[in-house]
């Protein structure tokens, strides 16, 4: 009995992954005949799980049914755990938002309707002190998650960062968070290139487009890649520096929203970062308070001696000691 109830597990946790599973390929990852995985598939089917048989070849997937199957949590407890995980996924808190994304996908796929609705309900009405910069809907990310779990295209309206708008089809590879903002990496297949979305100015098409191959990433260090395209590659300046403190002191006050920070030895680092404005590039990397030389672009170079110069004028003469 302890053996079957554990293949049960077994069993159940394989069928949350949400595709069809074939009966054949189930009998070879827990090691049992076929005729071993009807009759689990029927235990299941009794304890309240909706597995659905697919046609042609002998296959299943779970469903949600009209109540929630045993899963050791009453309904408030399941309701809870799926704020509590809603809010995890947008809250920024450092290296929990991918675990509780794939977790709230896990949950929402066998909540019924009715605590769907209530989840739904607490959401519309809770407002957080403080937010990110662009408020997503975990919806949207779970979803996102799931087509690049299942290698599905994307179709969505998006606003670029000057307001232009338009459709895009696109092959999610990865969601990025930078504790402010969530960031899509896909390959655009319209312009036939990378390229990194707010998740914020998306809007997703149901249903998802057809299957793709995956390709190989653009980068071995993807959050390095995404770094650099939303703090440099969007901006008419882009600054190279550097500067003469540890990286690990600039990262800290640097965001890499704002810059990329590479090492350069134990006490310097090379800052990257972006800007429309020669005077905001300017005043990020002064108001580090460490020595720095600036490698490009040129005209900021001439810009930091013109605008020296009026700031030396500015204080006046030396006063008298």
């Amino acid at each position: 009995m302890l053996e079957t109830s554990a293949r049960l597990l077994r069993l159940l946790s394989l069928l949350q992954t949400p595709r069809d599973w074939p009966g054949a390929e189930l009998a070879e990852r827990l090691g049992v005949s076929h005729r071993t995985i009807r009759r689990d598939i029927d235990r299941l089917r009794e304890l309240g799980y909706v597995v659905h048989a697919t046609a042609g070849a002998p296959g299943y997937r779970l469903g949600a049914g009209a109540g929630l199957p045993p899963l050791l949590l009453d309904d408030d407890e399941a309701v809870a755990v799926a704020i509590g995980l809603g809010t995890a996924a947008v809250s920024g808190v450092a290296g929990i938002e991918e675990t509780s994304i794939r977790a709230l996908a896990k949950l929402e796929q066998v909540l019924p309707p009715r605590l769907r609705q209530r989840v739904g309900n607490l959401r519309s009405v809770t407002v957080p002190l403080a937010r990110p910069a662009a408020a997503v809907n975990p919806a949207v990310l779970t979803a996102i998650a799931a087509a690049v779990r299942d290698r599905e295209s994307l179709r969505f309206d998006y606003r670029s960062h000057d307001g232009t708008g338009g459709r895009r089809a696109a092959e999610p590879y990865r969601l990025v968070n930078s504790g402010r903002r969530w960031y899509l990496l896909a390959w655009d297949t319209g312009r036939e290139d990378w390229r990194t979305f707010r998740v914020d100015r998306l809007r997703l098409h149901t249903p998802n487009g057809p299957r793709f191959t995956p390709r190989e990433p653009p980068s071995a260090d993807l959050v390095h890649y995404v770094s650099e395209r939303i703090s440099v590659d969007p901006y008419r300046y882009r600054g190279r520096f550097t500067v003469h403190a540890p990286a690990e002191v600039v990262a800290g006050r640097m965001p890499p929203t704002m810059a990329v920070v590479e090492p350069a030895g134990d006490d310097a680092c090379v800052l990257s970062t972006g800007s429309n404005s020669l005077d905001e590039l300017a005043m990020w990397v002064a108001q580090l308070g460490v020595p720095f030389e600036v490698h490009e672009p040129p005209e900021l170079i001439r810009h930091l001696r013109a605008l020296g110069a009026r700031l030396v004028d500015a204080a006046g003469p030396p006063t008298p000691a």
